[in-house]
């Protein structure tokens, strides 16, 4: 294994959804921290397990949902996003139209537009790699190209491909990330990708009236440079906050975020925003 001159392994430098970690990585911090937060994952692990009692099933209830804002760990994090989504039903329901998809005719226009974003997703992730063995590029192009000719009305806009790459990398199985994807953009979020886009421009503005409201010096600053809110954030919306905010904090449900950690992250952003004015 390859060894860096400060004697860590090349593969520490990796974490366990194979992104690469920056060189400025603070290991002593990472380690302190997850030594602690160890006891709260194991015994999370164990109440998952409990609850599932080794049957692979679950009905919707409030201890569920209370269970989801704490966090899913790993090992259940497909099932149940394939269970509480609704796609495990989709996918039983609908035997062997996924494989049909891909083996239908297909749309140039559209394959030609997802080709050309297979290298921009996930540079930094080694498993997307060319070089990679195998390569999540394959696997991500199929779903994309799959979803583009089940759901016409959408086919493929930028930011779809960061959301099915991040989906692949949990599940590890094609077909379960085409139908959480459909889950995602045609039921839980349809008007974030309809040509209109209403959902997206929506909650863009209620976004920038928050900020107006929580941090005022930030709204003053983008308006006095003429800056608008959705040239900033719409990408972080599209990519429903993917290769933004930590991999551990995307699709969970909001109050799973503590008021000491939202309050952190506000006064971090609002430092960086203001340092550029």
């Amino acid at each position: 294994m390859e060894r860096r001159e400060d004697g860590r392994d090349w593969a520490y430098r990796v974490d366990p959804y194979g992104f690469e970690r920056p060189e400025d990585f603070d290991y002593a911090s990472y380690e302190a921290f997850f030594s602690r937060y160890l006891v709260v994952l194991t015994r999370r692990a164990i109440k998952w397990s409990k609850l599932l009692k080794g049957n692979n099933s679950i009905r919707k209830s409030l201890k569920v949902k209370r269970y989801i804002r704490k966090g899913i760990p790993n090992e259940h994090r497909a099932l149940i996003w394939m269970i509480v989504s609704g796609a495990q039903t989709n996918m039983e329901q609908n035997p062997g139209y996924y494989h049909r998809l891909l083996e239908g005719k297909k749309n140039d226009k559209l394959v030609e537009a997802i080709k050309t974003d297979m290298n921009r997703t996930f540079p930094d992730n080694v498993k997307f790699r060319k070089t990679a063995d195998p390569c999540l590029q394959h696997t991500l192009y199929n779903v994309l190209v799959a979803y583009g000719h089940h759901n016409k009305a959408v086919g493929y806009c930028q930011g779809m491909n960061f959301i099915a790459g991040y989906l692949i990398l949990i599940t590890k199985k094609e077909e379960e990330s085409f139908w959480l994807l459909d889950a995602l953009i045609g039921r839980i979020l349809p008007d974030y990708y309809s040509p209109a886009m209403l959902g997206l421009k929506t909650d863009q503005e209620v976004l920038g009236e928050l900020v107006k409201m929580k941090v005022p010096a930030v709204a003053e600053l983008m308006e006095r440079h003429g800056v608008m809110w959705t040239l900033v954030v719409s990408r972080w919306f599209i990519c429903l906050f993917i290769d933004i905010l930590p991999v551990e904090k995307i699709f969970t449900d909001p109050g799973s975020l503590s008021m000491a950690t939202i309050n952190k992250l506000r006064e971090t952003c609002r430092e960086k925003v203001l340092s550029q004015g």
